[in-house]
């Protein structure tokens, strides 16, 4: 008897195997072609165009041990992945309490999001020179232009979730005696973390971007500077190693909050 009652749950376990495997190299197979086609046309295009302009992926590969082999690589990746974390923790914290205020009330919502918008249009190079007049050199100002960067994405993404709840949830709960901090504790963060998350996950590159021009304009001792010193010395094929490491970070950091998206979305929908 209890053989039969455990053969099903196997034999669904075995056939939800190859469309678990399936899924996946539908998923990767088109980014590994597109990875190899591009291999090939930039060995391609090394070779016409000449190293200095273009090096060959075995030159960037070997720039990239060369890097890692003075040491000089990892400090600079640990202190510019630093600064964008700050980045990205000071635009969460602005950026919830205003979405929530927004949401909730009409006439700070229009007195608002036409200051959130303008943020957006105005470039973050443009804007560097001034937060170094305000608060000086240093990876606390280049953290700054990282979070006005990363605000306007994580601001919208969070007022859209907040404004697609149910309003007969929300009805229901306020009948039953929840308050403000209940509402947001148990309804209002849940189900639009997912919304949140998404915004997040474009901030995250966008926090890196603001790193590293942040330390084109301001100083410091990442990437940015990293790449400003290869730069000098023409060394194209560092900066291409350089590039590929900033690319790493942010794919990786892109990648890890898909997955916390991925499951807010599945938790919201139990």
């Amino acid at each position: 008897m209890t053989r039969l009652t455990t053969a099903p749950p196997r034999a669904g376990a075995r056939a939800g195997a190859p469309r678990r495997a399936t899924r996946i190299a539908t998923t990767l197979l088109p980014a590994l072609v597109l990875a190899v086609a591009l291999l090939l046309l930039w060995t391609w295009g090394s070779g016409r165009l000449g190293r200095t302009l273009l090096p060959s992926p075995g030159a960037v590969v070997a720039a990239l041990r060369e890097l890692a082999a003075t040491g000089d690589l990892w400090p600079a990746t640990l202190a510019t992945a630093g600064v964008a974390l700050w980045g990205i923790g000071i635009a969460v914290v602005v950026a919830l309490p205003l979405a929530w205020i927004i949401v909730h009330s009409r006439a700070a919502a229009a007195a608002v999001e036409p200051y959130v918008a303008i943020s957006q249009a105005i470039p973050a190079i443009a804007i560097a020179p001034l937060l170094a007049l305000w608060f000086g050199y240093g990876n606390g100002t280049t953290a700054l232009l990282a979070a006005v960067i990363v605000f306007f994405p994580v601001v919208i993404a969070t007022t859209l979730g907040l404004r697609s709840l149910d309003p007969d949830v929300i009805g229901a709960a306020r009948v039953d005696g929840a308050g403000t901090w209940q509402l947001l504790r148990h309804l209002e963060i849940p189900l639009a973390a997912p919304e949140t998350l998404a915004g997040l996950r474009a901030g995250v590159a966008l926090a890196m971007t603001g790193a590293i021009v942040g330390e084109f304009v301001l100083g410091g001792h990442g990437l940015g500077q990293l790449l400003v010193a290869q730069r000098d010395r023409t060394d194209t094929a560092g900066m291409f190693a350089t590039l590929v490491v900033i690319g790493g970070v942010s794919a990786a950091g892109y990648f890890l909050v898909r997955l916390a998206e991925h499951r807010a979305r599945r938790l919201t929908q139990a």
